[in-house]
């Protein structure tokens, strides 16, 4: 790295710092506004307003409705060649509110992608802040990835709150399924013989299911709750409605995990005699791979703010649907700490915790970090040549498909 580099390298970092103090006021009140209206998937309206509100004011272009996704919204500022996006999630869990934290995680996206902005010409990036709903639920970040939001995009970035800070983890593959058992209602005293028990389908499915589950590999895992299953004791139930989510260590591993569930699933329909509807539930999560230079890079960044992350290369978390646009650019997903009383995420306690002064301390250190990570690939011309070739690769081989 030669000193003009290095110069304009140390510049950039002091200026994104400078940017996140400048608007750590209204970082953290997005972050308590967040928290305090807390909303489900694909009914952010609010918060994607928000979101999007505070980039606009600050001269970001901002498109909404991205994707055919109505809380979903893209903000840009500069015109560099190389794309770097920042991914703001702002969706809630029903009932328990921000219990994963996505309030912290919004802000500080925000707070980066204002932090780069600040230098988006002295570096020559456009700064893409992407507004990803769903991430509890259907997985907006894979559908923003097929609906072409990210074909511009040379390396994505976020943090994730977290009990601790950690880098490069990867996650659980996931997909889901509504299943429907459909039979025939009959007198449950008077004629049962001539019903067809869509209850009984579902429960033989259940028991098979959870037979089956000796026999999958470590990792992969099988959850399901039901929604309805008969409505009067005395009327043979008609219908059954169920939900399966599936999780594997890698998405090859999910699809082998899918053909055992399914065969459980139509052995309970051929069992019994009920018709059996799968559809898919959103979109499959992918396996999260986190890019090994801004895993550095981040790490770098948590350690100069007095941050010391914790390596979890090797390790899997949960699912998210980061993973799905890690398989097709360089990714960042790391975690953010503090103090949540010992819960972790989808509890009560976890969303307690979303609005204290450790919460509003990780939406700044993670903005500050994560656009560190944006100038050290901007600046390092071996590492921006790489992410900018993959692009390239990707738009040719795009052009090449029928």
């Amino acid at each position: 790295m030669n000193s003009d580099t290095t110069t304009v390298r140390d510049r950039a970092l002091a200026e994104v710092a400078d940017a996140v103090r400048t608007h750590e006021q209204s970082l953290v009140a997005l972050s308590h506004s967040l928290h305090a209206e807390p909303e489900t998937a694909m009914q952010e309206h609010r918060s994607a307003a928000k979101t999007a509100s505070i980039v606009e004011d600050a001269g970001f272009e901002v498109t909404r409705g991205v994707a055919g996704l109505p809380t979903a919204f893209v903000a840009t500022h500069g015109n560099g060649d190389l794309v770097v996006a920042l991914c703001a999630e702002y969706d809630a869990l029903p009932d328990i509110g921000h219990a994963c934290g996505h309030n912290v995680n919004g802000a500080a996206s925000v707070g980066a992608a204002l932090g780069l902005a600040a230098v988006a010409d002295l570096l020559g990036i456009t700064v893409k802040l992407v507004g990803t709903p769903a991430e509890e639920d259907i997985g907006g970040k894979a559908l923003l990835l097929e609906g072409g939001v990210f074909d511009d995009v040379a390396a994505a970035l976020m943090a994730h709150a977290a009990p601790e800070d950690s880098v490069g983890a990867s996650s659980l593959a996931i997909g889901a399924w509504d299943v429907v058992y459909r039979g025939r209602p009959a007198h449950a005293a008077l004629a049962p013989w001539e019903g067809v028990n869509a209850l009984d389908a579902i429960t033989l499915a259940h028991t098979a299911v959870g037979l089956l589950r000796q026999q999958l590999p470590p990792g992969t895992l099988v959850h399901d709750v039901v929604f309805e299953a008969g409505r009067a004791v005395n009327v043979i139930p008609d219908t059954a409605r169920a939900r399966y989510e599936l999780r594997a260590r890698t998405t090859e591993d999910l699809d082998h995990a899918r053909r055992k569930v399914r065969a459980c699933l139509e052995a309970a329909a051929l069992a019994t005699g009920a018709e059996l509807e799968l559809t898919a539930h959103g979109a499959d999560f992918a396996d999260l791979r986190q890019d090994e230079f801004l895993t550095a890079a981040y790490t770098r960044a948590a350690r100069s703010l007095g941050r010391d992350p914790v390596d979890r290369r090797g390790e899997v978390m949960a699912s998210t649907d980061m993973g799905n646009v890690s398989h097709v650019l360089p990714a960042l997903h790391p975690t953010i700490g503090y103090d949540t009383g010992g819960a972790h995420h989808h509890a009560a306690p976890f969303a307690r915790a979303g609005n204290s002064p450790g919460a509003d301390r990780a939406v700044l250190d993670a903005a500050t970090a994560l656009a560190h990570v944006g100038v050290e690939l901007a600046t390092d011309t071996e590492q921006r040549r790489r992410c900018l070739a993959l692009l390239a690769d990707r738009r040719r081989t795009e052009a090449a498909s029928p």
